[in-house]
């Protein structure tokens, strides 16, 4: 039978979680078991959650201890797009004291109704021609009330610091400023200038936003004028919306999602869903191309587990494309090093402040990550390198050397 399974972690009292689980499974499906007649018990067996496993830790104290419970859902419930299996898994669920959604194992049959990313990372590496290194991601800083000459000459410095991708902010709406059809249309020409002073070429994320029903529309326009990729706040829109311009040929852009919001229901150890399930697998699954989340020592700072179970999630090899881990917030140069030995090569070092606050500016700033990058890949410490890279030695006299991730 094609189902799903949902794992849960469940605080309450030792002894209890064989009940608990049962309650669940029969509460999300058919509701009530033992006091139907058999014939209807009979028919309604294929619709019937089981439980799956239970596993009891011990907790803190005697009185409330921690438990892992799987519990499979029939297919034959719910219909193969994400609201309806989240609502089926944890909706009302979700309200029911301690209990926190850990993980969803798709069958087989049922990822096949989901697309991935179109672009994946190796997709990514073509469009930029770039195989053997992390990327670098640089964002717009300070451009609220700013116009589009501000704008322009923030993507400019960027580029020429040799950042392979920038991105919106998150919080740059439409607005009379820097428009959203305006902002594609300099940002190509901008970076069609950078490419052919210098050779480097660079991918501009613009932020799509605006009631839902006109984004698949503005989304289709952007593509129309030569938009590189799309940054998307998918938490405060919905997954299936992000899974909805994934799958429109006629927009066929590169996704980045963004965490906002997220942190409501994942940030809490008893509470809501997984950073894991939500900021990884289930951003794959619809078809973000790349994943942003807090790093484990930047300034945002997510625990390192946590982070590292997104990454996880982000390229496990599987029947999807690998989505690009993009652990971000408090990152500089300096932490290079721990970028690289976490996260890997197959990753995108995102940097704010690190590269604009740089004492010779964005384009400084770009040259020092790109500087430290270098220097990691060939063995050496950043401290060797400066000698012959003055932007990374006058970043690590700003911001320092590696620390210890936590």
């Amino acid at each position: 039978m094609t189902e799903i399974i949902a794992s849960y972690r469940v605080l309450g009292r030792p002894g209890s979680f064989e009940k608990k689980a049962e309650e669940i499974a029969l509460g999300l499906t058919v509701g009530t078991w033992t006091s139907l007649p058999e014939l209807e018990q009979e028919q309604l067996k294929k619709h019937k959650g089981r439980t799956v496993s239970v596993k009891e830790h011990k907790g803190a104290n005697g009185d409330e201890v921690i438990a892992d419970i799987s519990i499979a859902y029939p297919a034959l419930n719910f219909s193969a797009d994400l609201p309806a299996i989240l609502t089926t898994v944890f909706g009302k669920l979700s309200l029911d004291g301690k209990i926190k959604l850990i993980n969803l194992d798709f069958s087989t049959e049922l990822k096949k109704h989901f697309p991935g990313p179109r672009f994946g990372i190796e997709g990514i590496r073509e469009v930029l021609n770039v195989y053997d290194r992390p990327l670098l991601m640089s964002i717009f800083k300070g451009v609220i009330g700013k116009d589009l000459s501000f704008l322009s000459h923030q993507l400019r410095e960027q580029a020429r610091g040799g950042v392979d991708l920038v991105k919106d902010d998150e919080i740059l709406f439409d607005n009379p400023l820097t428009p959203f059809e305006q902002r594609v249309t300099e940002g190509k020409k901008v970076l069609e200038e950078v490419y052919r002073e210098t050779g480097h070429k660079t991918l501009y994320a613009v932020n799509l936003t605006g009631r839902t029903s006109g984004l698949r529309d503005k989304a289709r326009k952007a593509k129309e004028l030569g938009a590189d990729a799309l940054l998307f706040n998918v938490f405060t829109y919905g997954l299936d919306v992000l899974q909805e311009l994934r799958e429109d040929d006629e927009i066929a852009l590169p996704l980045m999602a963004h965490p906002s919001f997220s942190g409501a229901f994942t940030s809490s150890n008893i509470y809501g869903a997984s950073h894991s399930l939500f900021l990884g697998k289930l951003l794959r699954v619809a078809g973000a191309d790349f994943s942003l989340f807090p790093s484990p020592y930047g300034s945002v700072a997510l625990e390192k587990s946590s982070a590292l179970s997104i990454k996880h999630d982000l390229l496990e090899q599987n029947e999807f494309k690998r989505t690009f881990p993009v652990p971000s917030a408090g990152i500089h140069p300096g932490l290079v090093p721990l970028l690289i030995e976490d996260f890997g090569i197959d990753s995108i070092i995102n940097a704010g402040g690190g590269v604009h606050g740089h004492p010779d500016g964005a384009c400084g700033g770009g040259k020092a990550f790109r500087q430290a990058i270098d220097a990691v890949l060939a063995g050496r410490s950043l401290e060797e390198d400066c000698a012959a890279s003055p932007e990374l030695a006058k970043a690590l006299g700003k911001w320092g050397s590696p620390v210890e991730s936590k």
